[in-house]
């Protein structure tokens, strides 16, 4: 949800993230690290729990090896994602709002399934009962 700053911000928001990614220092190992340990974890639940695997958790798997697929573009400079990341970080663009409004909104949703999966935890119900 950190994306709100995309539409606050274009310039400052585009300038410091294409920064990270162009400087590869520490803060972008530090992120990159994180991002690939918790897709890593993610995809490791997913597959040791494969028992209890209820619908909701498939983001596990698609999610993680989209990351990770994002994270090994971006480090090898792969062309077309190259391309596709200088139209989304373009601040002229027409389409920037509904890009970054785009991920505002799935982020907020993932937020939101992690709060009703704590509750849910607590009260011993996951919602999918079927795939029990």
């Amino acid at each position: 949800m950190h994306r709100v700053w995309a539409l606050i911000d274009r310039e400052t928001y585009a300038s410091f993230w294409i920064g990270i990614m162009e400087n590869k220092g520490f803060p972008y190992f530090l992120t990159m690290g994180i991002l690939a340990g918790l897709c890593i974890l993610g995809i490791i639940t997913f597959i040791r729990e494969r028992k209890d695997n209820y619908t909701w958790r498939w983001i596990y798997l698609f999610g993680g090896a989209y990351v990770l697929f994002d994270l090994f573009a971006i480090a090898t400079r792969l062309e077309v994602w190259q391309k596709l990341l200088a139209f989304m970080f373009d601040i002229n663009s027409p389409y920037w709002n509904l890009i970054w409004g785009f991920f505002i909104l799935l982020g907020t949703a993932v937020f939101v399934l992690g709060i009703i999966l704590m509750v849910r935890r607590k009260t011993g119900s996951y919602g999918d009962e079927r795939a029990k």
